[in-house]
């Protein structure tokens, strides 16, 4: 059994230094001394890939939330509620359950899309949950079709292009 092994230690090594093909003498005039020089060229000359271009980078154009007029606008419209999810990567603001003091078995839960960075009623869309919840803790989650959506989205548009015009000037 020993002997069984170090002939497949002995193939193993010798296999791995065969494979290697030696060096090859190169000109140092045509090669870059840098690893980052040497790799272009190598994906220049097609011996390797990119790993920017082989993940999707490219030409990806981020702004950042605060110059962004419809993600601004949407946040002090909804500033009176609590934020449970605010992804400015993702593209969506989620609120916390709230109940007026109106009426207490019902709670709001607002969720906003965004779907373009320009300020149109189709670049977001408002989805208005409602939670009615009985005497014994049973609740009833439900999409709530009603104007405060539009009002949302109304109230949105008229803060955000109100915004943009202030960053013009």
């Amino acid at each position: 059994m020993r002997n069984f092994i170090k002939i497949i230690a002995c193939f193993i090594l010798f296999s791995s230094i065969v494979s290697c093909g030696g060096f090859k003498k190169v000109d140092s005039r045509k090669v870059p001394i840098s690893g980052p020089e040497r790799a272009k060229q190598n994906v220049k000359e097609g011996r390797g890939i990119s790993l920017g271009k082989a993940v999707g980078r490219g030409s990806t154009n981020y702004e950042f939330s605060t110059s962004n007029p419809m993600w601004r606008a949407t946040l002090d419209v909804l500033d009176f509620l609590p934020l449970s999810t605010v992804d400015y990567s993702g593209g969506v603001i989620i609120s916390d359950w709230y109940t007026d003091n109106s009426n207490k078995n019902q709670a709001l839960k607002i969720t906003v899309r965004f779907l373009s960075n320009t300020i149109q009623t189709n670049s977001i869309k408002v989805t208005v949950h409602s939670k009615k919840c009985s005497v014994n803790q049973t609740c009833n989650v439900e999409i709530f079709k009603s104007r405060i959506q539009e009002e949302l989205v109304a109230s949105i548009l008229r803060e955000a292009s109100i915004l943009e015009k202030q960053k013009k000037k």
